[in-house]
């Protein structure tokens, strides 16, 4: 599922362009200072766009960092 990370790390280069390689892969609120609630729906949005997939909203909550965006991804891909 490379893929599926190498383009996941190209949204969060889109909207925080300031993540190196290795703070991407660790990246949450917590570790990134621009990760605030706009930045939050940005993300989403571009990653929906990139993987043609609608995330549910109930689920948003657990999707705050880019290891779970890239489980949940990685799940609904292996499905289709």
């Amino acid at each position: 599922m490379a893929d599926v990370r190498t383009r996941l790390a190209r949204c969060f280069s889109s909207v925080f362009p300031g993540l190196g390689p290795e703070a991407i892969e660790e990246a949450s609120p917590e570790t990134v200072q621009a990760w605030d609630s706009l930045a939050n729906a940005t993300l989403i949005t571009v990653v929906e766009e990139e993987f043609e997939l609608e995330i549910d909203p109930d689920e948003l909550e657990e999707l705050l960092s880019f290891e779970q965006l890239a489980a949940y991804i990685e799940s609904r891909t292996a499905s289709v």
